[in-house]
């Protein structure tokens, strides 16, 4: 071949005919997919090999198919360029990812496993995590925080499912992916919040039921029916009223940015204000002793009324002890003392 030949075959294929370098990313062609090894041609580069360990990232791979892979060792002993197709999917994930970050770009993902924390996910070949914090009102498991068995298997049961998130964080260097799907849905959200206004009745899911209340879907938004909003009555335990996956309607009381105050009781009659209107000062009343507090104790006058007589009634002095005049759950005859409807307060005094 003539010098100038050469120099032209040089200048036509150029980095073609280098040595390949670790580090690399290269193209090649599968020459065999056998049991313990993948060959693929990189042409003027030579023959390289991936092991077979790797393959998971060699999944459906056959003769003939172009690919990409990561250059591990330049040069083996058998002659082989060792490569990895599992560090050229990484490196090709981490890039993807990366533009999706950027772009603030929804994207899908299917959680293969979970744990109290959140949900593990795999995308664009990189291990990821989407915490429970980041869980949109829809999948957030709201229960109480020693029901941790029940987080659990409410996370258990989005492993498989489709979830819209955004990436949150992305560092190749700490291999660190963060996923949201609070972030992928907020902008929708943000139009629902300017459709709805105080006092508008709405429709919605229990998805939690904890101590001081209940948590409600209301279209994809979280709502929050505190226990005093549930009932009229005096209630112990919102479980009593509901229960996760009950479908409720419920009033709106308060907006904020990222979650409704809701009432239950507020749809209905306040039971307080017509039994009130059967009283009046100076009527003798029977009651039920409820509670017995250091400054003095509340009585059940009626289904929805609860009156108080207070310590100041019960003696001279100050250190008279309630729980010395009264027995919780005895009956006794009282007399109504003050009628306070705007504070929904009733007086009594021991008749």
């Amino acid at each position: 071949m003539s010098k100038v030949n050469f120099d032209e075959l040089l200048a036509k294929e150029g980095d073609s005919i280098k040595q390949a370098v670790a580090g690399d990313t290269v193209d090649g062609v599968v020459l065999s997919v056998k049991k313990h090894e993948i060959l693929i041609d990189l042409g003027a580069k030579g023959v390289g090999l991936v092991p077979r360990r790797e393959a998971s990232y060699a999944r459906n791979l056959e003769a003939g198919q172009e690919v990409t892979a990561s250059v591990i060792d330049a040069e083996m002993e058998d002659g082989y360029v060792l490569l990895s197709l599992r560090k050229a999917v990484k490196d090709k994930g981490w890039d993807e990812i990366q533009a999706k970050l950027d772009a603030a770009e929804i994207v899908e993902v299917e959680p293969c496993d979970a744990n109290r924390g959140g949900l593990l996910v795999e995308y664009e070949g990189i291990r990821g995590f989407l915490p429970v914090s980041q869980l949109s009102a829809e999948h957030y498991p709201r229960v109480g925080s020693a029901d941790k068995d029940e987080i659990l298997q409410r996370l258990n049961s989005l492993v498989g499912k489709t979830i819209k998130v955004r990436i949150l964080d992305a560092n190749k260097k700490d291999n660190k992916l963060i996923f949201s799907e609070k972030e992928a849905v907020k902008d929708g959200l943000a139009a629902r919040f300017a459709e709805l206004a105080v006092g508008d009745t709405v429709k919605g899911l229990v998805t939690g039921v904890v101590d001081f209340g209940v948590f409600v879907n209301v279209d994809g938004i979280e709502g929050l029916i505190h226990i005093s909003e549930i009932s009229w009555e005096r209630v112990n335990n919102p479980a009593d009223y509901v229960k996760v996956g009950d479908e409720i309607e419920a009033k709106i009381i308060a907006i904020d940015k990222e979650r409704l105050s809701l009432s239950m009781k507020q749809l209905t009659e306040d039971p307080w204000l017509s039994e009130v209107e059967k009283l009046k000062k100076g009527d003798k009343v029977e009651g039920t002793v409820t509670r017995i507090t250091p400054f003095g104790a509340f009585v059940q006058i009626s289904p929805a009324v609860e009156a108080l007589v207070h310590v100041s009634e019960l003696g001279e002095g100050s250190d008279v002890d309630p729980e010395k005049v009264f027995t919780l759950n005895e009956r006794k005859d009282f007399k109504v003392l003050d009628i306070d409807k705007e504070g929904r307060k009733i007086s009594l005094t021991i008749a």
